[in-house]
């Protein structure tokens, strides 16, 4: 009932704002409308007028103003200033028979008349019927704003089974048995076993987690509930409660089913430590955690929830008995990759000399997003060029857009410029190829791109890899500054353009220090940890400032070391930089083996 009183209230003051602006409004129409009436005219012509028969009546004042109206224009008021006396004025009307009032001169619009009387009593109905009507749906949606909005997929909406989803076999064989669990509870039942009241799905972006959840969906046949964490967050205390609970009624009415909670961090951030309270989401969060305690999953409901935020979640949402199970979503692997390749694929006529096997090759660390973009950038590029397939070049040139950029076609290096790109370019190269530990040379190019490179060098490991070695980051650091390196010993200058380079390199020093271990002078002490491990990772100090000095200098002999080193190499070897930098110079781009073959025999 308050909830009522407060609306009723509301909606009385709403009303009267309305209506006192529409009363203002309408004042100042009419006000324009007088002064549009009036008008003021010379006496010469006021006279002329007089003697043509047209002026209809006068009204005069003692001061020589004069007001009139004209024959057929009934709708203003003409002023004139007499230059004579009145009683000359006067003579003159009389002479062409013009009556003279003492009155206002009123004037006979009726339509206006009517408009003002009528109209706006009927205006002003019409407006307060639909300011009524519209405050009487808000208060209504006020009412009901904690019902949930909840999108309900039928197997049919979703049109996603574990076939269209490729690259993560660990994730969907343990999602797997949710389906089994959902089509053959007696089986699991006999035994003694429960169904998971929850499952947590954990990735980087873009792995792939929304389509396994619909993939479930889809498998178990059963209604799929979805929404964002960020939906249950209303700026009302108490709305994004009531909506868990029209969730969780709902979802029970319809069970067997399943709930699926997209970006849950958003309402099951942890609750320890924090500097600043939220109540909403603080009580939203205790009524999921009393909901998932609550609900009986014998009958078939199973949440699932999503993330890329895991360590800032509250550890009493993933006690078991609420998220049972973590399903990690990982970045797919070569043989993941191909057969993502292969499922987007085939949505698009492909030529038969595609070979998704090496676009695999090329793509370590990339998710499914990233290579389900290739493949529809491949074929935006191939009905650019007029083709009717996508072919292995367009997949290829699609991978560069989506790593370096499109080509920067306005941009034209002076010949001292991109002689400096071509040296630097040849000295990242020139290092990984001799570096025993660097990784293989796939291309080199000094034809600028959009996302700022003037020319980049090309790496793909040999093989997948999942440790790396101190000697590995040593040679990585080393070829990061073989631009820079080449540019001192082939034009003794330095540039700007190994700025990104040196950020990479400093960074891999950092955690050859901080993280890993590969340093005498601190053995194995941890003195920073990551933060956002499926984000961008950014590492959290644990060490004190002194010690913070300290690092800095021990990552300053790594670099200094790793300089010379490069320095060295292409001092030992400045004939061959110059004769592959100069074919480059030419050519613009060249492959690995292609760079591989002028090492060896020349050009």
């Amino acid at each position: 009932m308050d909830d009522e009183n407060k609306m009723r209230n509301k909606k009385i003051k709403v009303g009267i704002i309305y209506f006192s602006i529409i009363v203002i409004v309408l004042l100042l129409v009419n006000y324009g409308m007088n002064s549009a009436r009036n008008q003021s005219v010379a006496y010469s012509q006021f006279k002329e007028l007089v003697r043509d028969g047209r002026v209809e009546q006068v009204q005069m004042s003692a001061d020589g103003s004069i007001a009139f109206l004209v024959e057929n224009d009934n709708f203003t008021t003409y002023n004139t200033v007499a230059t004579e006396n009145l009683t000359t004025i006067t003579a003159y009307l009389e002479e062409y028979n013009v009556p003279v009032y003492n009155g206002y001169i009123a004037q006979t619009n009726i339509w206006l008349t009517l408009l003002l009387q009528l109209g706006v009593p009927v205006l002003l109905g019409i407006l307060w019927h639909f300011i009524s009507k519209s405050m009487s749906r808000g208060m209504g949606d006020a009412m009901s704003f904690g019902k949930n909005n909840a999108k309900i997929y039928a197997e049919n909406e979703t049109g996603i089974k574990f076939a269209d989803v490729a690259g993560e076999d660990e994730a969907k064989e343990s999602l797997e048995e949710i389906v089994d669990l959902l089509h053959n509870p007696q089986k699991y039942a006999a035994i003694g076993a429960k169904l998971p009241k929850g499952a947590l799905l954990v990735g980087p972006p873009g792995t792939g987690k929304t389509m396994l959840a619909k993939a479930v969906a889809g498998e178990a046949q059963v209604p799929f509930f979805s929404m964002s964490g960020s939906e249950f967050v209303q700026m009302f205390v108490g709305m994004g409660a009531a909506r868990v609970r029209d969730l969780f009624k709902q979802a029970q009415e319809k069970a067997p089913c399943i709930i699926f909670i997209d970006e849950i961090d958003a309402i099951g951030k942890s609750r320890e430590n924090s500097l600043s309270t939220n109540d909403e989401r603080e009580q939203t969060l205790n009524q999921l955690l009393t909901e998932m305690d609550g609900f009986d999953a014998s009958k078939g409901v199973v949440i699932l929830g999503a993330t890329n935020r895991p360590e800032i979640l509250d550890p009493a949402l993933l006690r078991p008995g609420r998220f049972d199970r973590r399903v990690n979503v990982e970045i797919p692997d070569y043989l993941g990759r191909l057969a993502i390749l292969e499922v987007h694929a085939k949505k698009v006529r492909m030529s038969s000399n595609v070979n998704l096997a090496a676009i695999a090759k090329t793509t370590p660390g990339a998710s499914g997003a990233d290579l389900a973009n290739i493949i529809n950038e491949g074929a935006l590029l191939a009905v650019r060029k007029g083709r009717n397939a996508v072919e292995q070049w367009d997949l290829e040139e699609a991978l560069e857009v989506v790593i370096a950029g499109k080509v920067k076609k306005d941009r034209v290096l002076s010949p001292k410029e991109k002689q400096a790109v071509s040296y630097h370019e040849v000295g990242h190269a020139f290092l990984a190829h001799v570096l025993p530990y660097a990784n293989e040379v796939h291309k080199i190019t000094i034809i600028p791109r959009t996302k700022g490179a003037l020319g980049y060098t090309m790496q793909l490991p040999g093989e997948e890899k999942y440790l790396v070695t101190r000697e590995e980051m040593e040679d990585e650091i080393a070829v990061a500054l073989g631009g820079r390196a080449a540019e001192e010993v082939m034009l003794g200058q330095v540039s700007s353009g190994a700025s990104n380079d040196i950020e990479r390199a400093t960074e891999t020093a950092r955690r050859m220090v901080t993280m890993y271990g590969m340093t005498d002078r601190f053995d194995m002490v941890g003195l920073e940890s990551p933060s956002g491990t499926y984000l961008d990772g950014r590492p959290v100090r644990k060490c004190s400032e002194a010690t913070e000095k300290a690092i800095d200098d021990e990552i300053l002999m790594i670099i200094k070391k790793q300089h010379e080193r490069a320095l060295k190499i292409l001092l030992e070897n400045r004939e061959k930089v110059n004769e592959v930098a100069q074919y480059l110079l030419e050519k613009e781009t060249i492959t690995g083996d292609e760079f591989k073959k002028i090492l060896a025999e020349g050009v």
